[in-house]
């Protein structure tokens, strides 16, 4: 944990997007940006046009996109950015589906954007419009922060290691290009104590696991987690049920809505469990649920890209912050605490069994199925270079 940060809780994308498009216009030095999906419509030609603005002044701009999930990013914004001066790269270029190299299944799910060393966003949200989707009347529900602080030059190492092996594939001599000349910025600027979790394929593959059981096996009043794609694993489903078995009120805000038909269904087989160790459960109906937070305690709290599922607990890059400070942790739950009560469907343990039992044999056959795939590809080589982006 790195002591004197300010951290500013970012909700949807009204407040993450013009929070971002501000300080890439105040840029001087450099821009890191990663992100999963990078969408040509409203929201990403907004950012795209911002990131050209900084690199025609002068600011070495760096853009890493996922190469599944910005698979639909135009050969023409890409151009754009190129010509302005940025440099643009692709994370692991798509793999046909119909091929069974298993590789294809580990992406960069990570949300980060850093500007001059001196203020960097992580979160959930992707450069693509919350509203995007046909017939959508409310925003994706998603969270991120804003970070300022000693905890700054950490966030900035992972992108710029990230990059780095980015650039290598392109014989970019990696020492002029980098834009580190400036001493770190240390100097406390909150009192936030916080910490930057990356999880890779390498030395780091259970840091963001870690940190939310060690959170859960000394919580004393209560947990509340809010995932989009929900799936965890044995060791962190015990956590729950053993803290509720103490007294802990364990509250779960998942998907309602159907986004991926194979997690979604796959995590429902969980759910009988959790209801009979009297774990609540919440589905949100409003939108699309996109959110990875957790509070404990009203005092412990993360934000970040990582879904609790296996494609992030066990392939992924993923990016997450924890935070131990009292006024942000009662402040993401009581934005919690409003989904749930206003725009949620309460599980009842009675209702939920009397689900059909083909609806039931639905979800084990999807559990057995996402096993099965992450147990295939958790033995592929762990090598995430990136590659230039594919024309």
């Amino acid at each position: 944990m790195v002591p004197g940060n300010r951290i500013a809780l970012l909700q949807n994308g009204e407040g993450f997007f013009p929070a971002v498009e501000a300080a890439l216009d105040r840029a001087v030095q450099d821009i890191y940006l990663e992100t999963y999906i990078f969408k040509n419509d409203a929201v990403g030609r907004r950012i795209a046009e911002a990131l050209g603005r900084a690199a025609r002044r002068g600011v070495k701009t760096h853009v890493l996109v996922d190469g599944y999930g910005s698979l639909d990013l135009p050969k023409s914004m890409v151009d754009d950015l190129e010509a302005a001066g940025a440099m643009v790269l692709k994370f692991r270029p798509k793999t046909s589906p119909w091929t069974l190299r298993r590789r294809r299944l580990r992406r960069l799910h990570r949300k980060i954007v850093v500007v001059d060393r001196e203020i960097a966003f992580v979160g959930g949200i992707n450069m693509v419009d919350d509203m995007g989707i046909p017939g959508q009347t409310s925003p994706r529900y998603d969270y991120a922060v804003s970070v300022e602080g000693p905890l700054v030059e950490n966030i900035y190492d992972s992108v710029a290691h990230v990059w780095s092996r980015a650039a290598r594939t392109r014989l970019l001599d990696w020492r002029n290009r980098r834009g580190d000349d400036r001493a770190p910025l240390i100097e406390p600027l909150g009192r936030m104590r916080s910490a930057f979790l990356a999880r890779d394929n390498i030395r780091h593959r259970r840091d963001i696991e870690d940190a939310y059981l060690g959170a859960i096996e000394g919580a004393k009043s209560d947990i509340v987690i809010a995932n989009a794609f929900f799936f965890p694993g044995l060791n962190f489903r015990h956590a729950l049920l053993d803290a509720a078995g103490r007294g802990v009120r364990v509250v779960l805000l998942l998907q309602g809505k159907v986004e991926n038909r194979l997690l979604h269904y796959a995590s429902h087989a969980l759910y009988g469990d959790f209801l009979d160790g009297d774990i609540e459960i919440y589905e949100y109906h409003k939108s699309l649920m996109h959110a990875k937070v957790a509070v404990i305690d009203e005092h412990w709290a993360t934000v970040g890209s990582s879904n609790l599922d296996p494609f992030s607990l066990l392939l992924s890059l993923e990016a997450n912050v924890v935070v131990e400070d009292e006024t942000f942790a009662k402040e993401l739950k009581r934005s919690l605490m409003r989904a749930i009560e206003a725009d949620s469907r309460q599980i009842v343990e009675k209702n939920w069994r009397t689900k059909t039992f083909r609806l039931r044999l639905a979800s084990w056959l999807c559990y057995g199925l996402v096993r099965f795939m992450i147990g295939i590809a958790g033995y592929a080589p762990a090598k995430n270079y990136p590659q230039k982006l594919s024309r």
